[in-house]
C-alpha cells in the first residue's frame, strides 16, 4: 500500500457448485481458475451464501430428485428469481428450462430459461462427440465435448444464442442446433466446459456474477 493511499483489492465472489451428483470436482476447479472462491452446495443455508451457481454435467431426473430430497428446489427457484447468476452444462442446461421434451413426467424444471430443450437429442452415450465452437463472448473457438447432450429446440425473445452446431454433418438434411444460450445472468450450455481444462466460459460467468456481487 502507498503511503497516505488506501488501496481497495477487489474481492472474490464466491460461487457455489451443486454438489449432489455429477461434475462437481471439474467445475469447481475452472470456477477457482476463473477468480471465484468455491463453496460446494448441498444445503439451502449454503445456497444463501453464494453471489452464483453452476449446475454440473450428470443425470438431470437425479438431480431433480435431490433438489427436492435435499429440500433445495424451492430455495433455487426463490433464489434465481431474485437474481442470482447461473451456468449449468448438459444435465444443467435441462434443469434450467423452462420445458423438457423427453423427461420424466416427475422431472422437476427450475423455470429459469424460455427455452425448450430436448434431453438427450443427440443419442445415447455411443453418440457422443467432439468438436470445434463458436461461442459468442469467447474469444476464439471453444472445444466442445458433448455426451448424451440436450439440444434447444425453441427459445423465448428474451434468450441470446451463443452457439450451435449441426447436428448430422454426413446428412444432406442437417440442421443447426442451439447449444449454448443466456438469458440475463443465466448461461446454459449442452456440451462439458468443464471436462477439457478450458476456463474461458467460466471466466465469462464468473465475470457476471462479480458485476452483480
Amino acid at each position: 500500500m502507498i503511503a497516505g493511499k488506501v488501496t481497495h483489492v477487489p474481492q472474490r465472489p464466491v460461487v457455489g457448485v451443486l454438489a449432489l451428483q455429477g461434475d462437481v470436482r471439474e467445475h469447481a476447479l475452472l470456477v477457482e481458475r476463473a477468480g471465484a472462491w468455491v463453496l460446494p452446495v448441498r444445503r439451502a443455508s449454503e445456497l444463501a451464501e453464494v453471489d452464483g451457481l453452476v449446475l454440473p454435467g450428470g443425470e438431470s431426473t437425479t438431480m431433480s430428485r435431490l433438489l427436492v430430497s435435499f429440500d433445495l428446489l424451492e430455495p433455487l427457484r426463490q433464489r434465481i428469481r431474485d437474481g442470482l447468476p447461473v451456468f449449468g452444462s448438459c444435465a444443467g442446461m435441462v434443469l434450467l428450462a423452462r420445458q423438457v421434451l423427453d423427461g420424466r413426467p416427475d422431472q422437476q424444471q427450475l423455470d429459469a430459461l424460455d427455452v425448450v430443450v430436448r434431453r438427450n437429442a443427440f443419442g445415447r452415450q455411443v453418440d457422443s462427440f467432439e468438436t470445434e465452437l463458436e461461442v459468442q463472448g469467447v474469444e476464439g473457438n471453444v472445444h466442445a465435448v458433448f455426451i448424451r447432450a440436450p439440444w434447444v429446440e425453441k427459445v423465448g425473445d428474451g434468450v441470446q444464442v451463443l452457439a450451435t452446431v449441426v447436428d448430422d454433418p454426413l446428412s444432406e438434411a442437417a440442421t443447426d442446433r442451439i447449444v449454448a444460450v443466456r438469458q440475463g445472468r443465466v448461461f446454459a450450455t449442452a456440451f462439458h466446459p468443464e471436462l477439457t481444462g478450458d476456463e474461458r466460459i467460466h471466466r465469462l460467468f464468473v465475470r457476471t456474477v462479480s458485476e452483480v456481487a
